[in-house]
């Protein structure tokens, strides 16, 4: 899960309600009744593409706050920061074959734990800790301190070992900031080998921990899906969220790393095993935490909020809560009991509705469906997204259009269902549409389907944008609530 990938994240005009819309080209204008209530209208032409294709943005330097009991961290797209973006077809599209493979290796990952149970070694999995960064699937970035000074990593809700690259470095990726250097910090110290915290590696990464050769500091190895990995010493150090210290903070200090982590520091695990961040600052933030996830649009700035202070959020919906699916079998994901999907205001039909867990994930891009539930989505789209020219499929995504002759256009409004109160995830219009070439002459619908009806559906942090979501590890339960993700 790791989230890092090239999103063109879209700015769009507000919703609107209205069955009939009045769609603006090049050559004419044309009314458009769908017959539909629930619509929102997406402005092509304020996008400014060209412009999104050459601004580049410094995210090494974020504001933070604190209020109350939380923290609040300024979080941006990958995207805005690692500008300008000059080749659109070539990076789209390495981007699209990358979160497949980041897929399959979760698919691998849930087979196995499934077939096995966590009492077997789970290194065969070889699935990523930091999948996201590896395969570009992770688009969002944060800025920490560790042992004294600040560091950006990528946010994952997937993974639970947070990591550094670290001095001496045996094999480093490259970086922007300087690698982190253990003997220049007072408080680092290295987990003991055969301690406690070093058996916890086995459920955080999949792989235990091993004594270092004539050493009896704890190492941890991680392997990657597509061969790449990360390994080093499991250690100690302050950790700094905004203005709270977290003292003897474990995380992992990479002596060897080798991936296409887009010039960020490591990675912030935020999954549910003990060395997550989430359980290791349970005694501050009660295991409590929220993103907004941003456009880059919208200047590529949105918050990861740690703590239950409700008044920081700006969302202007209600929150809608669902509880979490407890599996024994893989207890450090996020699942989710999808009981429907809506588009347009028609409900889809499915038998397994209510029956199969769907796990929320802010590495993975594009949302996946089960085969027989993408099909049905894919139709009502077809029917009431009707009109427009088709273009070819692109990469995993197979429903396109070419939009370039139009100003704006109506796109039916996607809502997905979970457990028995009916929390509601409405997905942001700039999460429906995804643009593979950069005037708009192929544009497809954001949402893919999986190759077999007995894999795990994924919620993708492409269609959770613009949408504050509430993680309450303490009482099991997942809110989602509209907002503008941005600090200002």
């Amino acid at each position: 899960m790791i989230f890092f990938f090239t999103l063109l994240i879209l700015h769009a005009a507000q919703p609107t309600t209205t069955a009939a819309a009045t769609i603006t080209t090049n050559a004419a204008t044309i009314t458009s009744l769908h017959g539909y209530g629930d619509t929102q209208v997406l402005a092509l032409k304020k996008l400014n593409w060209a412009q999104q294709q050459t601004v580049t943005a410094n995210c090494f330097i974020q504001r933070s706050r604190s209020e109350k009991n939380a923290i609040i961290l300024e979080l941006h797209n990958r995207d805005y920061c690692y500008g300008p973006r000059s080749d659109w077809n070539k990076k789209v599209l390495k981007n699209l074959l990358s979160d497949q493979i980041r897929v399959d290796s979760l698919q691998s990952r849930i087979k196995i734990l499934i077939s096995k149970g966590l009492n077997q070694e789970l290194s065969n999995a070889q699935i990523p800790l930091v999948s996201g960064a590896k395969l570009q699937t992770l688009n969002y970035i944060v800025t920490v301190g560790l042992g004294g000074r600040n560091i950006t990593l990528i946010v994952d809700t997937g993974s639970d070992l947070t990591w550094v690259q670290c001095e001496p470095c045996g094999a480093c990726y490259n970086q922007q900031e300087p690698l982190f250097n253990p003997s220049k910090s007072p408080s680092y110290k290295p987990v003991l080998c055969k301690s406690t915290t070093c058996e916890n590696l086995a459920s955080a990464t999949g792989t235990s921990g091993v004594c270092g050769f004539n050493s009896s500091t704890c190492n941890y190895y991680v392997s990657y899906g597509d061969g790449s990995y990360t390994r080093g010493d499991l250690a100690n150090d302050n950790l700094v969220l905004g203005t709270t210290l977290v003292q003897d903070f474990v995380f992992g200090c990479g002596r060897v790393n080798d991936g296409l982590f887009g010039g960020v520091s490591g990675l912030m695990g935020l999954g549910r095993s003990a060395l997550s961040v989430v359980s290791q600052t349970y005694g501050v933030f009660e295991g409590v935490f929220s993103y907004c996830l941003p456009s880059v649009t919208n200047g590529g700035s949105g918050s990861l909020i740690l703590g239950d202070d409700t008044s920081l959020y700006k969302n202007f919906t209600p929150f809608s809560y669902t509880n979490l699916i407890s599996n024994t079998m893989m207890p450090t994901f996020y699942f989710l009991n999808l009981t429907g999907i809506s588009i347009g205001g028609v409900s889809l039909q499915d038998s397994g509705f209510g029956k199969n867990e769907m796990l929320i994930d802010s590495g993975t891009v594009i949302t996946r469906l089960k085969p027989a539930v993408y099909n049905a989505l894919k139709t009502e789209f077809l029917k009431q997204f009707s009109g427009y020219p088709k273009a070819p499929a692109f990469s995993i995504l197979d429903t396109c259009f070419n939009l370039s002759a139009y100003e704006q256009v109506e796109i039916p409004t996607l809502k997905m269902h979970f457990g028995m109160d009916d929390a509601t995830l409405t997905v942001d219009v700039t999460g429906m549409l995804y643009f593979a070439k950069a005037d708009a002459s192929q544009v497809c619908l954001a949402i893919a389907g999986l190759s077999d009806e007995e894999e795990i559906g994924i919620i993708g942090n492409y269609q959770q944008k613009n949408t504050r979501v509430v993680y309450n590890t303490k009482a099991s339960t997942l809110g989602f609530a509209k907002e503008t993700c941005s600090l200002d």
